[in-house]
């Protein structure tokens, strides 16, 4: 674009870089960060708030949690399925989920 020497941006534009460079950076950081937190939490059975609770009563060591299969996760279906907002088909769908609605038990 500026191939000429006297070619320099403006304030107004090299502040708005800088400004959408830290935005940018923070906003990788975060995404990374949760990223790890959920790939943590698949790893080792237990969400952060029941690892900060066990911390707190000091039974982080009692923990007996095991790794959350993935198939929980993203169901038995394609592999090519996860990408599209569709429901997920699961082996035992009120296993995963943790509840079962009435509806559900009368079958």
């Amino acid at each position: 674009m500026c191939s000429d020497e006297d070619c320099a941006f403006n304030v107004f534009l090299t502040q708005l870089v800088r400004l959408v460079t830290i935005l940018s950076l923070g906003a990788l950081l975060f995404t990374s960060s949760m990223i790890m937190n959920v790939t943590f939490g698949l790893m080792t059975g237990i969400g952060t708030i029941d690892r900060l609770k066990k911390k707190a009563n000091d039974t982080i060591g009692d923990a007996v949690e095991e790794p959350i299969p993935l198939k929980d996760v993203f169901g038995i279906g394609a592999y090519w399925t996860f990408l599209f907002p569709i429901d997920p088909i699961f082996d035992n769908y009120d296993q995963v989920m943790g509840f079962s609605t009435p509806q559900r038990l009368l079958r």
